[in-house]
């Protein structure tokens, strides 16, 4: 059993073309499959959309979400309700291939438990949306264990133990690139070009994959924290001397008029300085008391698969 999870989130004029090119696909190969498709809260007809293609065709499930989650708590329960031997996310705007998965499926029945699909070709993105990613993979694998590879997305194939392993991971935050690279297992790359969007805009503006990449760096590294003791310690020894300093110059010329200027200026920056380290230990405090909640991931509303029982 192959099982291929799709996410989605106001998709509904990119839902039929992917049916339309992923199924025969999967027919091709020759082996069962699923379809497991999360409605992450969509705004439009996206449920609708799902509800009609998975009433015509058992291979279809759908999982709605109580509300929109996010894309990694999508993914999640995604995960949750795979059932298959090997598992394959994938969006639902074709940029990533399905004629890929074949070669996936080889490379899993050679042995490998993980086959990641890398980008070799990034044209289809904007140049700032290219090197926001390439600067952030730079700076999270520098302070960062592990490391996630470059230009991987979620596009890849696991195995059922690998499938397992995630769904021991409870954590409420939930960076699934650093996840996915977290547990492991035997693993190979295949590459790819990336296409267009077949429909519709990409929902991750500026401020979202600030955020994500943020969650990413918190979630896996604890740098941030550390490198204020290495600051403070800075701070503190330059601090030392220009004391040392004015003290030996009082001696030597006596007190001189103190400048209103330069205090104002040592105010500030410290002062900013304090506050940036606050917002730092912030960040984490605040994520350490969502996790003491163990609040689930997401909430699903219903699920819906041709001739089984939960149907809307």
């Amino acid at each position: 059993m192959i099982t291929i999870l799709c996410p989605c989130y106001n998709e509904e004029e990119a839902i039929p073309i992917f049916f339309k090119e992923i199924i025969p696909v999967m027919e091709n190969i020759g082996e069962p499959f699923e379809l497991i498709c999360v409605n992450d809260g969509s705004e439009d007809l996206t449920l609708e959309v799902l509800l009609s293609f998975a009433q015509k065709d058992g291979r279809i499930k759908i999982v709605d979400l109580s509300r929109n989650f996010g894309k990694e708590a999508a993914l999640t329960a995604a995960i949750d309700h795979a059932s298959g031997d090997a598992v394959i996310p994938i969006d639902v705007d074709l940029q990533d291939p399905p004629e890929l998965i074949p070669e996936m499926i080889v490379k899993w029945r050679e042995g490998y438990e993980v086959v990641l699909a890398k980008r070799s070709d990034r044209l289809s993105d904007s140049f700032m949306k290219r090197f926001s990613a390439q600067l952030f993979y730079r700076v999270h694998n520098k302070i960062s264990k592990p490391a996630i590879p470059e230009n991987v997305g979620d596009f890849r194939l696991m195995d059922r133990c690998v499938v397992e392993a995630l769904k021991t991971l409870h954590e409420y935050h939930r960076f699934m690139k650093g996840l996915f690279a977290w547990v492991g297992f035997k693993t190979c790359v295949i590459e790819y070009t990336r296409r267009a969007r077949v429909a519709g805009g990409s929902k991750f503006n500026t401020w979202r994959l600030w955020k994500f990449a943020l969650e990413g760096i918190t979630s896996f590294s604890t740098f941030p924290l550390t490198m204020w003791l290495y600051i403070g310690g800075g701070v503190s020894f330059c601090a030392f001397c220009y004391g040392m300093l004015i003290f030996f110059r009082t001696l030597a010329y006596g007190v001189d008029l103190p400048g209103y200027a330069s205090s104002i200026c040592l105010i500030l920056f410290f002062g900013g300085l304090q506050m940036l380290g606050i917002g730092i230990l912030g960040e984490y405090v605040g994520r350490t008391y969502i996790e003491s909640k163990r609040r689930s991931p997401y909430i699903a509303r219903f699920c819906f698969q041709k001739g089984e029982q939960g149907a809307p």
